[in-house]
């Protein structure tokens, strides 16, 4: 399982022209599944990323996280971030989930998230969407849980 996350002071998404949802400062978080993934790693990712100290404490250090903050968090399934892209000049996606695996482990990723903060949008998983935000920093970070 992977996720990036961006530190943002805002973000939104679109799909078909629509808003879906939007957060204000807080974390923007990219996620992509293995096929091995279950709910362990839901839950560790989960637990990383509400608690992941990305956010300036009092003397100006990355101390707080976002539930320290209570920012907000949203979520985008992205599988892309799966691509081995060690050689050539096409990505494989012979490491990401099948669609309807993902589909059942972001649904679940995005309730154990909502099951700890009430701060939590989502994107929609199958959509083509359009992702803005203004990153802060920029801070970004690439984590992943086997």
């Amino acid at each position: 399982m992977i996720t990036l996350l961006q530190r943002v002071k805002k973000a939104s998404v679109k799909t078909n022209g629509a808003e879906i949802a939007s957060i204000q400062q807080g974390l923007l978080v990219f996620v992509a599944f293995s096929p091995n993934d279950s709910n362990q790693q839901l839950n560790r990712m989960a637990e990383r990323v509400l608690t992941y100290r990305v956010f300036a404490d009092s003397k100006d250090k990355m101390n707080k996280s976002l539930l320290d903050k209570n920012f907000e968090l949203l979520v985008v399934p992205q599988f892309t971030l799966a691509a081995d892209t060690r050689s050539g000049t096409r990505p494989s996606f012979s490491n990401a989930a099948q669609s309807e695996i993902s589909e059942k482990l972001f649904i679940k990723f995005t309730d154990i998230l909502k099951s700890k903060s009430p701060n939590i949008k989502s994107g929609k998983f199958k959509a083509n969407m359009q992702v803005s935000l203004i990153n802060d920093g920029p801070v970004t970070f690439w984590l992943e849980v086997n």
